[in-house]
């Protein structure tokens, strides 16, 4: 077994290029047109800059259709193309001849409610009239569009040079990717901060006593591999976290656990 540890800074830096890149754009909250074009080029982003060669890049699929809301569903197809940040993401990619397409979720009367789901769909079923038959039988939040030859997870679509750096771009990307479809009400992963030391301000009860928060990748002796790192939660209930994702030998297809581990020591000014 062997264990590599990440600077805090690189992953935060990474996580910063996906928040900047999987925004939902306001018109899809109102808007039955949008554009759906990836075809401009992106500025290298400032946020990379720093990382020097720990890590190669990647590359994603480009395309340029006309997505429209269904009058019918109050899903639509987002105008968001969820695998730009892999252009230039390190080590990671999608398999040829797939797509990840996300739907979101809107309701008027309920703004901050709103939620989404992506999928990894074959390039075949990427027309517009494919992806907007899967709208028709959704009829509400509960019931999220799949359209026809989607993949039962958006990361087995997902392949790469299987170093350690990319075991933890992958997770982020995982997370990140579903969390932006999701409303301020729905959302979680968002209000966790990345952080490898207890934060200082806080007096913290642990559940567990642990000596090192960096991030870590674990490469086992069979082919498997094991990212562990630390949030904490900044939005109540309030806590120190323990992210693990626990991958295969032969994809990017993780099993999580997300363990609090600390939470706040109430004093009695605060009760």
């Amino acid at each position: 077994m062997s264990i590599q540890k990440l600077p805090l800074a690189s992953i935060q830096k990474i996580r910063s290029y996906l928040t900047s890149l999987l925004v939902v754009p306001e018109s899809e909250s109102r808007s039955r047109s949008l554009s759906f074009n990836e075809s401009d080029d992106l500025p290298e982003p400032e946020s990379l800059d720093e990382l020097g060669g720990l890590f190669s890049l990647g590359g994603a699929e480009e395309d340029e259709d006309i997505i429209e809301r269904s009058p019918s569903s109050p899903w639509l197809i987002s105008a968001v193309n969820p695998a730009t940040p892999l252009r230039k993401l390190p080590g990671l990619r999608l398999k040829p001849g797939i797509r990840w397409v996300s739907y979101i979720y809107r309701d008027p009367n309920q703004p901050k409610q709103g939620t989404g789901i992506t999928w990894a769909v074959p390039e075949e079923y990427c027309t517009t009239a494919t992806l907007e038959e899967a709208l028709a039988h959704s009829s509400d939040r509960e019931n999220p569009p799949c359209p026809q030859g989607a993949l039962d997870d958006f990361m087995a679509a997902v392949e790469g040079d299987r170093s350690p750096p990319s075991f933890m771009v992958a997770a982020l990307v995982r997370r990140e990717i579903n969390e932006f479809v999701c409303a301020e009400e729905n959302r979680d992963w968002s209000y966790h901060r990345l952080i490898d030391a207890p934060p200082k301000q806080v007096q913290w009860q642990w559940k567990t006593q642990l000596k090192d928060l960096s991030p870590k990748i674990r490469k086992l002796d069979d082919g498997k591999v094991a990212v562990e790192f630390f949030t904490c939660r900044t939005r109540s209930p309030i806590a120190i976290v323990r992210h693990i994702e626990q991958y295969p030998p032969s994809s990017y297809q993780s099993k999580a656990i997300d363990q609090p581990v600390a939470i706040p020591i109430r004093t009695k000014s605060s009760q």
